[in-house]
């Protein structure tokens, strides 16, 4: 058994570009390093970041999320992001799911975050965004 979790984060001005990706490549580097990750992935697809990991359960993935570049980023990301949204989900196997199915737990029972500048679809709950 696995505990999934996606997010997807839309960045609201190209300015936050440079510092979003190396925070990016350092949370994910801080991931695949934590206890009870078994694996994680990050793309940009349809104008937003996604990133879909899997953890041994709820207590190492929150470990992570209160740790290290994760913890420093979280906060800049409310300024940062117009669009921020996450899900998770228990599955049977530890190996990563494919994008596809990340979207559709999204999709059906994702829930937006804290944004401060949130674009019209965020501000209608919309966890796809205005991918949608």
């Amino acid at each position: 058994m696995a505990r999934i979790s996606i997010t997807r984060l839309r960045l609201r001005k190209v300015l936050y570009l440079i510092p979003f990706i190396w925070y990016a490549q350092r949370s994910q580097a801080q991931a695949l390093r934590a206890e009870g990750c078994f694996g994680a992935q990050v793309r940009r697809h349809q104008g937003a970041f996604w990133t879909l990991t899997s953890w041994r359960d709820q207590a190492a993935m929150r470990a992570f999320m209160l740790s290290g570049a994760h913890r420093t980023v979280m906060p800049k990301l409310v300024s940062w992001c117009d669009e921020a949204s996450l899900a998770h989900w228990t599955q049977e196997g530890t190996e990563l799911p494919p994008w596809s199915e990340g979207e559709k737990h999204l999709a059906a029972s994702g829930r937006t975050s804290l944004v401060a500048y949130p674009s019209p679809a965020h501000a209608a709950g919309n966890p796809l965004g205005s991918s949608a």
